[in-house]
């Protein structure tokens, strides 16, 4: 049995319990804004967020995203002939560091990131490349899990999925993984000021 970087935690994501759990550390769709990579959230938005413990949750266009999950898990399941169910996951390392997969096989060696939305399907189909704002996700899932590749499954219904794989990049992860910290230490030390004036 190899030892995991992570552990599972027994969460149904989008749920009251899972954004409590969120607010507690950094996970993979934080990364871009930290990172600078995010053109709809900057790093000084998600500060305030995480500060004030808010969660505004999806907007539509991630909720219809969030609807078509199971639907392309499924199409992923058939092309590839295993189960990868969704998975939240916490770094033994790094206890701030998390990430609420969409899809992680059952001995841990493959996981998958789904997207459903019309503008992330139409460049990855036109370009066979994963838009640079979900690179740092991908990377911050990577990190966690300690896996060498994930797989970025795009999903459109009516259309052919595209499978992408994108590999670790341990410069980017170093990089990203002290930002990140830095960040969650700056996000602490607010509320802990805030918490014993």
């Amino acid at each position: 049995m190899i030892e995991t970087p992570y552990t599972i935690v027994n969460l149904r994501q989008n749920t009251p319990a899972w954004l409590e759990w969120r607010s507690q550390g950094i996970g993979a769709s934080d990364a871009p804004a930290i990172m600078g990579e995010n053109p709809w959230k900057s790093a000084d938005y998600l500060f305030q967020e995480k500060c004030n413990c808010i969660d505004y949750g999806p907007n539509p266009a991630m909720a219809r995203g969030n609807a078509l999950e199971p639907q392309a898990r499924r199409c992923y399941e058939r092309r590839f002939g295993i189960r990868v169910p969704p998975a939240c996951l916490q770094s033994t390392k790094h206890e701030w560091m998390r990430a609420s997969v969409d899809g992680l096989a059952l001995d841990g060696s493959t996981v998958i990131e789904i997207k459903c939305g019309e503008s992330a399907y139409r460049k990855a189909s036109t370009t066979s490349e994963v838009p640079d704002y979900y690179f740092g996700q991908l990377q911050h899932i990577l990190a966690v899990t300690g896996l060498h590749e994930i797989d970025f499954w795009c999903y459109l219904p009516g259309y052919p999925e595209v499978h992408i794989t994108v590999g670790r990049d341990e410069g980017y992860i170093k990089r990203m993984l002290e930002t990140e910290h830095a960040f969650w230490q700056k996000v602490l030390q607010h509320r802990n000021g805030h918490s014993h004036p």
